[in-house]
């Protein structure tokens, strides 16, 4: 089962339990995959659609830490629902030590030697973890190791 088959599933079934809150996470989950499909103009991958939930879940956590700054708690907490929701969706996400595994992988397989071959490795490494680790974390290991790995000067 596709991960957009199984979205349209679980929104089927919310329906018939009338379960108001994950009708209404996954109507906008379904309506951003069509219109990212719309602007491709063709289906989404799995690994496109990893790309939408997790934007829709980035625009959550930004809504909550606004409402928490701005006093509202009562919203804060349905965002959070919301974002429980939509991470059901992702993939087991990788831990810090499986991520430097693939990150040191990465590096000999492209052949980086310094902080100047960030590039090549974080668009070789990108896809492996897409939906599993957080981008600004795979920056830092990255970095990380790559000046490390450099030699000082």
């Amino acid at each position: 089962m596709s991960l957009k088959e199984r979205i349209d599933a679980d929104y089927k079934a919310a329906m018939k339990v009338r379960d108001a809150v994950k009708v209404s996470v996954l109507r906008l989950l379904r309506s951003a995959i069509h219109n990212a499909e719309i602007d491709r103009q063709r289906a989404l991958t799995d690994d496109e659609i990893l790309g939408v939930i997790q934007s829709e879940i980035r625009k959550r956590r930004e809504s909550i830490e606004a409402f928490q700054q701005g006093g509202r708690a009562d919203l804060a907490e349905r965002e959070q629902a919301e974002l429980a929701i939509l991470e059901a969706y992702l993939p087991q996400p990788l831990s810090r030590a499986e991520l430097e595994v693939l990150v040191r992988e990465t590096i000999r397989e492209v052949g980086a030697l310094s902080v100047r071959d960030m590039g090549k490795v974080m668009a070789a490494l990108m896809p492996k973890v897409r939906g599993r680790a957080d981008g600004r974390e795979v920056n830092e290991l990255v970095r990380q190791l790559l000046e490390g790995a450099s030699p000082k000067e």
